[in-house]
């Protein structure tokens, strides 16, 4: 006996219906490779400097990223190095000196643990990283730079939080085709 045309229609997506499906695991490879690439790639993109909650830094166009280096965190009431609490602000402005005598001392005790001064280190001097909150007066400012230069941090960089810059003209036209 014959079956006719849909029956035999019928009964092959039958059949192809009860298989189970395969997976393709040339495209799922795929995906994976593309997202440890992007997990490579931007695993080292790590900040630097830790963002201090009572330190609001002042934007910049800079784009280049700090180094790995000694920190001086200046908040609104006290004078930061690596973490640990120095002096007071009152105090620092309340002395008649250019410098401060205890931010000095902790800069002495700082080069003292450091490792040996490396070429660029004995050239530029030892770097430090100074994030001063964007009212810091620019008086106490001139007193830790300049109390940094006169104990070997003369190579001195300030934190700022980098901002977008925006496009020139040139490159406006160039992308609307002008």
């Amino acid at each position: 006996m014959s079956s006719s045309l849909r029956s035999r229609r019928m009964a092959r997506n039958h059949k192809r219906m009860a298989q189970h499906p395969r997976l393709n695991l040339v495209a799922l490879m795929d995906i994976f490779t593309i997202l440890v690439l992007f997990l490579m790639v931007n695993s080292g993109d790590v900040e630097v400097l830790q963002s201090d909650p009572d330190i609001s830094l002042p934007e910049s166009l800079s784009e280049q990223r700090p180094e790995l280096a000694l920190t001086i965190k200046v908040s609104a009431d006290e004078l930061l190095v690596d973490g640990r609490s120095v002096q007071l602000i009152g105090d620092s402005l309340a002395q008649p000196e250019s410098s401060l005598p205890a931010l000095a001392v902790e800069l002495q005790d700082q080069a003292r643990g450091r490792h040996e001064l490396s070429q660029r280190e004995l050239e530029l001097g030892r770097a430090v990283i100074i994030m001063g909150d964007r009212h810091t007066p620019y008086k106490l400012l001139k007193r830790i730079m300049t109390t940094c230069a006169e104990h070997g941090y003369r190579d001195i960089s300030l934190a700022v939080n980098s901002k977008p810059t925006a496009p020139d003209e040139r490159q406006m036209q160039l992308s609307q085709g002008g």
